[in-house]
């Protein structure tokens, strides 16, 4: 077994709970979900909205079946969790397109956090989280993506280029002229004279 306390602070940290994880270390497993869950769950959030944890579940699902066959780092592991979850939200749009559901009602979880946390607290840090991610959806869909995985999951450049497909130029270019663009539509700045 590997030492992985604490791995998520260290340098390589996620390389060795990544090493750990694939010979089935459980506390490997755990230092990965936790340090890429909270930024799944925000991108997946842009996608899905109120579906992202049904559909995390299912690429962390996914991962843990095909993980013993991944091969890279932990950079690499990371933009094939965010390739997977992006098809898994791609697959549930067209399944709420072809079978429309009826809400019964608003039922979201509003933490996800440490147990500690106040819930005042934890429902303002929901609430900002929530607040940033509408507005990076006002954004034109595939600004907003590029922001997402740029920023919101962490991705470099080179990494969402070839998620999107596009150039790497193309995806700064985008990224930048998104928050920008946010930067204008901040609550903030409503109050500002230009």
């Amino acid at each position: 077994m590997v030492d992985v306390a604490g791995a998520e602070t260290e340098e390589g940290g996620l390389d060795a709970a990544l090493a750990a994880a694939r010979t089935g270390d459980e506390a490997g497993f755990r230092v990965l979900w936790r340090a890429l869950q909270p930024r799944l769950l925000r991108y997946l959030y842009l996608h899905a909205g109120e579906a992202a944890d049904d559909i995390a579940a299912e690429t962390w699902l996914h991962i843990v079946r095909d993980l013993g066959r991944f091969r890279g780092d932990a950079d690499e592991f990371r933009a094939w969790l965010f390739t997977v979850a992006r098809h898994r939200a791609i697959d549930a749009a067209r399944a709420r397109r072809a079978r429309p559901a009826i809400p019964l009602g608003d039922v979201t979880a509003l933490a996800h956090g440490e147990a500690a946390v106040s819930a005042e607290a934890a429902v303002l840090e929901w609430t900002a989280t929530r607040d940033a991610l509408a507005l990076v959806a006002t954004l034109p869909a595939e600004q907003a993506e590029m922001v997402a995985l740029r920023v919101v999951a962490g991705l470099d450049v080179a990494t969402v280029a070839r998620l999107v497909g596009k150039s790497p130029g193309a995806v700064r270019v985008g990224v930048h002229r998104g928050l920008r663009a946010l930067a204008q539509k901040s609550p903030s700045r409503a109050g500002v004279e230009r």
